[in-house]
């Protein structure tokens, strides 16, 4: 049981178990989380994303409950009785140390361990893993993420910084300057800062290099002038030698290099030429190194 945004080590290493465990006693391996998050914290990751990820560590099954008002105000020793074993049958239970639920979350560890004698069930919680000192958490790859330090929040994750969204239609100012791109719509999940980065680019379980933009499109505000495009930092990418139509499917987008900030040019032309100096260096290092 856990929320499990991010989906990072500390909870890999907790489903991983959990999917060990089934497989020892052939059972069948849990995952329960919850959608939104009950601290009404943004998402490192939209729940398509999440679920992906939990069905990568072998879990047979991932239960997601809606985290509404009604849920909220269900006891602690009720969400045990009536969800995990009278619903579930859970024989084996696992959670993190700090995992807390029910009613004004007043459900914790011990709470579970006393009410495991009554229903009989093994519970096994997971101490925080620590980096450097530094516990894992999801805040915390939050703030890494929102601040732009890739290669830390990478590290905590054990995966590459990413983001799942499907595409929309633009405006087509980037066709027209001569670099179709994919607008993302990201779902509320966390992104990186403003700036141009070297991606790859995962559709239908292919992976494309590309290059993608994060900003407000600043040389271009004033040309589209009271339009919903103006409004929020966009997210686009450029797939290199890539041609389909992709309208409303999903792509996941993930992040090897920031390769400069955004910034203002003095008009269109000059945006032009820069994209090209910025296409030239992606695809030189993507010639060099194998990411």
């Amino acid at each position: 049981m856990g929320v499990f945004d991010g989906v990072h080590r500390g909870h890999v290493h907790i489903l991983k178990e959990t999917v060990k465990k089934a497989q020892a006693i052939k059972g069948r391996s849990i995952a329960l989380t919850f959608w939104p998050h009950p601290q009404k914290e943004d998402g490192i990751y939209c729940m398509p994303h999440r679920l992906r990820l939990i069905a990568k560590t072998g879990i047979d099954v991932t239960v997601v409950i809606n985290f509404n008002k009604s849920f909220a105000k269900i006891k602690a020793q009720d969400f045990i009785e009536d969800i995990l074993i009278k619903k579930i049958n859970a024989k084996y239970i696992y959670v993190g140390e700090n995992f807390r639920f029910g009613q004004g979350a007043k459900g914790d560890i011990r709470l579970l361990n006393k009410l495991s004698r009554v229903y009989g069930f093994i519970l096994k919680t997971f101490g925080v893993i620590k980096v450097n000192h530094q516990p894992i958490s999801s805040t915390y790859i939050r703030n890494l993420i929102s601040k732009g330090n890739l290669k830390s929040a990478q590290h905590l994750l054990s995966r590459r910084v990413s983001i799942l969204g499907t595409v929309i239609k633009g405006d087509s100012l980037a066709t027209r300057l001569g670099y179709p791109t994919a607008n993302i719509n990201p779902h509320h999940e966390i992104s990186p800062p403003s700036g141009i980065y070297a991606v790859k680019v995962i559709f239908n379980q292919r992976l494309f290099n590309g290059i993608c933009y994060i900003g407000t499109r600043p040389t271009i505000k004033s040309q589209i002038a009271n339009s919903k495009w103006q409004i929020a930092k966009r997210i686009e990418v450029h797939i290199f030698n890539f041609k389909k139509n992709i309208y409303g499917k999903y792509l996941e987008i993930q992040f090897i290099k920031k390769i400069r900030e955004d910034r203002k040019f003095a008009s269109c032309q000059a945006l032009t030429q820069q994209i090209k100096k910025d296409m030239f260096l992606v695809k030189s290092l993507f010639s060099r190194h194998q990411h």
